[in-house]
């Protein structure tokens, strides 16, 4: 029999809709039982894509016999943690806070107030090495409820206090040092200090995909030069795309790589990874013209389209790490198959991947590129693009094979922050690229989110099956308002300035609190938790924090909006000392304190949008990476909202180009020649200072 999960949208809640444990959702019937009975609640938050999340709904929840000691003792409670970050950062502060660790499926005993007295993640079945068995934590602490009531009670105690401490980056927890031109300096070179100079990335295994560090080193190279910070951002980018992190056949990056070198995947695809990463390989592309680069980036934005494009507009959530119960089965390669299936490309094909016998991966190969393009193909006697033709053969071939394989549980639910970085990442990558087929993808999607999820400047988190549903968060509005500037850059259509104001309004009237002197994750009008949670570091995706500081400053230069800006400052200024202590934490807000220190490159482009003269001039503006570029397009006309427009005429009856930057503006032109000579003129620019040295 189905039980109370049956009911909902998320994919993840519904995967447990047949579980033998009477689970509920998170909501007030499952908190008024607890209370009326005096249970213990069990909280346990995971997301559809997490491996580990699925062996222990195998190992436990669907046990009948572990599922009626938790029936017996505890009100379960069941959340998928992308719907409900709000809940998830709670009580992975709790989680942490006991263990010194966290990750999912988390784990949390909670009172019937909701107070967390006892967690952790993965608890196997029966006892294991220093791991205790699920059963026997169920026993012990059913028993400690109902006869320790004072040690829960001093536990409660301490996560309490814990709660009502200053957070990081608030006015209550005091400043956090200046935040100027040092700032970017010393953040810079603790990232240095961290790179992994020989296999790209930062630290040891396991290995994420660092795509907001990357493209704040690229921003740094833009202003002062220092070439160390671009070759970091390009050969990381590179070594991920070679390595088994990227799906050589179908394109796009798995979650992490579990060794240093980017060889094996923990092998979930996350919506979100992939759409940071397409915005960061467009811009290295501008920076470096760099082939491989964009073919990656390419195949990428293919792969979104291909495999989490939905049928109205909007992207699907992730794909699964697990196919027919083993991880990574879809993806792996035996030197048989790969021999078969390739016919005379096979011997060449299968070196450049180092397929082998005895594999890589459980017996098994991970496809991957342990040497660079140009030097595999010189040891061949062939050129790069006679390789790069037996690779594409090669590829077809080998997806042509896997479509025929069980793929891949698909997370179909439409998040709205991880959409709005995907569509702001594919709009940019259609003016980097001059691809309309990519326009034509974010426009529609960018329509999908609006019309779906946003009522009244108010957004909703998660959308799926036609209906909308969960309070949208801090991050939601944020990047949206993100994505729609990035349409308006596309399209130079007013009405998404006038859709992003809407939200930078709201993000200023719902999530802004005067006492502590920060933007909250939650509205003030959500439901109230045991605290109101607020994460500002950017961990696997941009913090709402840092997303609303982008918005802001970019509403605040296109409206000429004061306020928005004196915001914003504050804001970020709080974290500034954070920012250089731990810039792999702070990636996006870095990139953010970048215009913030330096001041937009801003350019305005005076004329009719589908004249030819305006898109010459619209185009030289791709050529390069521009570091904090904020742009505006159309007829220089009063009543548009948009100040940067304003007394900005045509030259000559020509469209016109006006370039500012730091409170000074180059001479208008007409040519799209001379534009590109002043955005070259604008960035790299050197920054006295400037330096790669550790701290």
């Amino acid at each position: 029999m189905a039980n109370r999960l049956a009911n909902e949208t998320s994919p993840y809640l519904l995967q447990h809709a047949h579980n033998p444990v009477d689970w509920y959702p998170w909501g007030d019937e499952a908190l008024a039982r607890a209370k009326a009975e005096n249970r213990p609640i069990l909280l346990s938050i995971g997301y559809a894509a997490c491996h580990w999340c699925h062996v222990m709904e195998r190992e436990s929840f669907e046990d009948e016999a572990t599922a009626a000691i938790m029936n017996e003792h505890f009100v379960s409670v069941k959340v998928d943690r992308e719907e409900r970050p709000d809940l998830d950062a709670v009580y992975m502060q709790a989680v942490q806070a006991m263990t010194g660790q966290g990750g999912w499926p988390m784990t949390v005993f909670l009172t019937p107030e909701g107070m967390p007295f006892y967690g952790g993640t993965y608890f196997p079945p029966d006892d294991r090495p220093g791991m205790p068995g699920f059963r026997r934590v169920l026993r012990s602490l059913a028993d400690a409820y109902r006869t320790r009531g004072d040690d829960i009670g001093r536990t409660v105690a301490s996560m309490r206090e814990m709660y009502e401490s200053p957070r990081l980056g608030s006015a209550a927890a005091g400043a956090n040092g200046a935040l100027d031109a040092t700032t970017l300096h010393r953040a810079f070179a603790t990232l240095v200090h961290q790179y992994d100079a020989r296999r790209g990335g930062f630290g040891g295994a396991p290995k994420f995909p660092p795509s907001m560090a990357l493209e704040f080193s690229l921003c740094y190279w833009a202003r002062t030069g220092v070439t160390e910070a671009l070759e970091m951002a390009r050969d990381t980018f590179l070594h991920m795309a070679r390595g088994g992190i990227y799906d050589q056949v179908g394109g796009g990056f798995a979650r992490y790589s579990v060794d240093g070198a980017w060889l094996v995947p923990h092998f979930e695809k996350m919506l979100y990874d992939n759409a940071l990463l397409i915005r960061l390989g467009a811009h290295l592309w501008q920076a470096t013209g760099d082939a491989e680069i964009r073919r990656v980036t390419e195949e990428t934005i293919e792969w979104a389209v291909r495999e989490m494009w939905s049928p109205e507009g909007g992207f699907y959530s992730s794909l699964d790490a697990d196919s027919e119960g083993h991880e990574g089965k879809f993806y792996v390669w035996s030197l048989g198959e790969c021999e078969h299936l390739l016919g005379a490309d096979a011997a060449l094909a299968c070196e450049y991947w180092n397929v082998t016998g005895g594999g890589n991966f459980e017996g098994a190969n991970i496809l991957h590129v342990p040497k660079e393009p140009a030097t595999f193909a010189a040891e061949h006697g062939m050129s790069v693009e006679a390789l790069a033709a037996v690779l594409a053969r090669a590829r077809a071939a080998l997806a042509a094979a896997r479509s025929g394989r069980v793929r891949p549980a698909r997370d179909d639910k439409i998040l709205a922050s991880w959409n709005g970085l995907m569509v702001r990442g594919i709009a940019e990558a259609a003016r980097a690229f001059g691809r309309s087929e990519y326009r034509d993808v974010a426009i529609m999607s960018g329509s999908l989110l609006f019309d779906a999820l946003v009522r009244d400047d108010r957004v909703l988190r998660s959308y799926k099956d036609g209906r909308a549903r969960v309070h949208g968060y801090l991050e939601d509005h944020a990047a949206l308002g993100l994505a729609a500037l990035s349409l308006y850059e596309l399209t130079w259509d007013a009405g998404w300035v006038e859709r992003a104001r809407g939200l930078a309004g709201s993000i200023e009237r719902w999530f802004w609190d005067d006492a502590s002197g920060t933007w909250y994750d939650t509205a003030s009008d959500q439901e109230a938790l045991i605290t109101r949670p607020r994460d500002i570091t950017d961990n696997a995706h941009p913090a709402g924090t840092s997303l609303a500081v982008d918005l802001l400053l970019r509403v605040a230069v296109l409206c000429d909006d004061d306020h928005s800006r004196r915001r914003a400052t504050r804001v970020a200024e709080s974290s500034a000392e954070p920012m250089v202590r731990y810039p792999l934490a702070f990636g996006h807000a870095l990139t953010a304190a970048d215009m913030l220190v330096h001041g937009a490159i801003e350019l305005a482009l005076s004329g009719p949008p589908d004249g030819e003269d305006f898109r010459g001039l619209a185009r030289a503006a791709t050529e390069r990476f521009i570091p904090s570029l904020v742009m505006a397009g159309g007829a220089s006309t009063a009543g548009h909202g948009i100040a940067l427009l304003a007394n900005r005429p045509m030259q000559g009856g020509k469209a016109t180009a006006y370039v500012c930057r730091g409170y000074s503006c180059d001479t208008p032109v007409t040519d799209p020649a001379a534009l590109a000579e002043q955005l070259r003129s604008a960035a790299p620019r050197r920054v006295p200072g400037a330096t790669s040295e550790a701290p």
